[in-house]
């Protein structure tokens, strides 16, 4: 993802749009929105492989029913009816060939759907919206025109094969209104808007294109809070989850793989070793057989020497809330995006800083947006860029600052120069910050 547009979401009154990068950090006071933005990346995530009802409570985030999530002013203005959310995305990594998806929700009982979408690139475009309980309009264009039609609505989302991406069906409505000729294209129903041409199968073929340059995005979520460490697990199916109940079982389950477990163990061992956690990790079982119990341990090095094996939940709560994380970044997941929620808790300084690192090398592969407190996160990522440290240019990172005003929530995006430094920071960015150092200098 590109960028992300809200408009009448929880906190977000005025239409804003906030630039996504490989390595996104989300910054700004407690409240101001932050899970909410990526709550919402998860639900739009989600939107380009099924439209059918967006989940709003799954875990990590619950955002409760549409009350609790279209925007509310109080007094005489209230609650807004809708509330919009969109993003966009480049075809290529150069950028360029921008493509927008854009949905505006609506109340159906309590929860939210979905009662209009867009797809546009340029000038071509298809979109849909419900006219009423029992109608849709679909309405087109190209760099031709412009076509409008209306149908009965068989069922609230036209169902497609499920291994297709189901916004696919955005164009697919469009062979409700066609048939095909011998040379030509006839409409059913279809009608120019304003001085508009006859649909054509030049038109059709622009639409083709659009709808497939849609591609599923997924999306993980990681709670702000991971699992509790335990004594003794026993083996069960590693099932994903955003505290990371199941990164033990996946780990038993990986070292049994001779070929797949020494890359990973080494991997996690070099972040281990360099954020000060951990030289040594592995599984201990507790029988012969891959069903009985086993035990994840932790070992340390000093003075030249090995220490003692410990078992995780020995060995300090930092361990057992990082080791999800890091073990989700660095397997092969298959996921696009991943949401990280205060990653940096129960850490030392220098185990953020070495998380900030780590994001740096990841981000080039995979889409990271990280919401952190941590100073020392965000200041290991720009000396990073800056020093070459990483694969990471300047423009491969987003810094979001939310700040709240009155009863509205604004969202900066700022970069950060060739230098390291911050770009397009407000002045109340860092303000908290500066006073504090400033009253540890001088007496008032």
């Amino acid at each position: 993802m590109d960028s992300i547009t809200l408009e009448n979401y929880r906190c977000f009154r005025e239409k804003q749009t906030a630039r996504l990068a490989p390595l996104t950090l989300l910054v700004g006071e407690n409240s101001t929105g932050k899970t909410s933005f990526m709550a919402m990346i998860r639900v739009l995530s989600g939107l380009t492989y099924s439209l059918r009802n967006p989940d709003f409570k799954k875990a990590p985030y619950d955002l409760g029913s549409f009350d609790e999530i279209a925007h509310h002013r109080g007094g005489r203005v209230g609650r807004a009816d809708t509330f919009e959310a969109g993003f966009s995305f480049s075809l290529n990594p150069e950028g360029g060939r921008l493509i927008n998806l854009e949905f505006v929700f609506g109340q159906s009982g309590t929860a939210p759907v979905p009662m209009a979408h867009r797809i546009s690139h340029g000038q071509t475009r298809v979109g849909v919206s419900y006219a009423s309980d029992k109608t849709y309009v679909i309405e087109v264009g190209t760099a031709r025109g412009s076509w409008k039609a209306q149908a009965p609505l068989r069922t609230r989302v036209p169902l497609i094969d499920e291994d297709e991406v189901e916004i696919y069906y955005l164009y697919s409505l469009l062979q409700e209104f066609q048939t095909q000729g011998n040379d030509q294209t006839h409409e059913i129903g279809f009608v120019p808007v304003e001085d508009s041409p006859a649909f054509s199968s030049k038109d059709r073929e622009s639409l083709r294109e659009l709808s497939h340059s849609i591609r599923a995005v997924r999306s993980f979520a990681s709670a702000p809070v991971r699992s509790k460490p335990r004594r003794t697990y026993d083996p069960s199916s590693p099932m994903l989850d955003s505290e990371g109940d199941y990164v033990p079982m996946y780990l038993a389950e990986m070292s049994s793989k001779s070929k797949e477990w020494p890359d990973l163990k080494k991997r996690l061992e070099d972040f281990g070793k360099s954020a000060g956690l951990f030289d040594e990790i592995s599984i201990k079982r507790l029988g012969r057989k891959g069903s009985e119990p086993f035990q994840v341990q932790i070992r340390k090095f000093g003075g030249g020497k090995k220490g003692p094996a410990r078992n995780l939940i020995d060995v300090g709560y930092g361990v057992s809330q990082a080791l999800p994380l890091i073990t989700e970044l660095l397997r092969d997941s298959g996921q696009d995006i991943f949401l990280l929620q205060q990653p940096e808790v129960h850490l030392h300084p220098s185990a953020q800083a070495a998380l900030g690192s780590l994001f740096c090398q990841v981000a080039g592969s995979r889409q990271l947006v990280v919401e952190t407190h941590s100073d020392h996160l965000i200041d290991r990522v720009r000396m990073d860029v800056r020093d070459g440290e990483s694969p990471l240019k300047p423009d491969d990172v987003s810094i979001l600052y939310f700040e709240r005003g009155d009863l509205d929530v604004r969202i900066h995006s700022l970069k950060i120069d060739g230098e390291g430094n911050i770009v397009g920071a407000p002045e109340g960015y860092r303000s908290f910050f500066m006073e504090e150092v400033a009253r540890s200098l001088w007496k008032p």
